[in-house]
């Protein structure tokens, strides 16, 4: 038999790997987790503006003369000349629906000196009989271009109807529009007898719904309870009229109404003059401080 002898095998020589190039631990592949966001589901707007039951809640209500009281103790020591009320009609409505919008001439105006313009054809009988009534500008084109200026020295503007085109072809839209100038036949102010209108103006206020709410100077400050009671009666009025004819498109109507002062709290009204065995006197609400 012949001998088995097994050959030494020589290994090859390997260079050592510096210690500091060798991986501390090898780093095994997995698969990428993908996490997925959770998007946060945006909340639904209502459609309707929210209001609060009154009733449920226990909010404090005043009357007329217990309320005035309040703010005309909150107003002592301010110049009186610059104090007004005003008034705050909540009312039920949707969001994207219908607003109010319109003037109204108050029993007792809160301001009187109205600065007057009106557009009418230059040299004509209409012109001259607008400044006879008091208007403090008219014109069309010389109007127009003192309005572009930002020259607007008046309070209200008025155009007749012989004048309705060349105000549209002006494009003053984006300067009297910000400001509530704009005439419109939906506001009475294009209208074809100039000098009612004036007349009609000299003691009429502008009242716009914004956000569900008709904010509106309702007096001054030495208004006496019954003044001050005649002109939010005479705005509810018109305000309910107002909703009446949009309630037949969408659900309009009062919710709740405030009276403030410039300077003084919100005080929610319930609804009456006075209390029976109220301390408030009226005759001691009545005149400047």
């Amino acid at each position: 038999m012949a001998r088995l002898s097994i050959a030494q095998v020589t290994r090859p020589s390997t260079t050592p790997i510096p210690k500091f190039l060798a991986p501390a631990f090898v780093q095994t592949r997995q698969a990428s987790v993908v996490r997925i966001k959770k998007v946060k589901k945006k909340r639904a707007i209502p459609k309707d503006f929210k209001r609060h039951n009154l009733e449920k809640r226990q909010f404090p209500q005043f009357t007329l003369c217990e309320a005035m009281r309040v703010l005309r103790a909150v107003e002592v020591g301010q110049p009186p000349a610059s104090i007004k009320y005003e008034v705050h009609i909540n009312l039920k409505t949707a969001r994207n629906g219908p607003v109010v919008k319109n003037s109204i001439r108050l029993p007792h105006p809160v301001q009187s000196d109205w600065q007057i313009a009106v557009i009418c054809p230059e040299g004509s009988d209409i012109a001259t009989a607008a400044t006879a009534a008091g208007a403090v500008a008219v014109g069309e084109e010389t109007l127009f271009e003192a309005i572009r200026k930002e020259k607007i020295d008046f309070d209200r503007l008025i155009c007749h109807e012989a004048s309705e085109k060349a105000l549209n072809k002006a494009g003053l839209g984006k300067i009297l529009g910000p400001k509530g100038l704009m005439p419109s036949k939906r506001m009475k102010t294009i209208v074809s007898d100039v000098t009612k209108s004036i007349r009609d103006s000299a003691g009429a206020a502008d009242y716009r719904e914004r956000q569900g709410v008709i904010r509106m100077a309702i007096g001054q400050l030495g208004y006496t309870p019954d003044q001050l009671k005649a002109n939010i009666q005479a705005l509810l009025k018109k305000v309910k009229s107002e909703c009446a004819e949009i309630s037949e498109e969408v659900s309009k109507e009062v919710h709740e109404v405030i009276l403030s002062t410039t300077n003084g709290p919100s005080l929610s009204l319930n609804g009456k003059f006075n209390d029976v065995e109220g301390e408030t006197q009226p005759e001691a609400l009545a005149g400047v401080m």
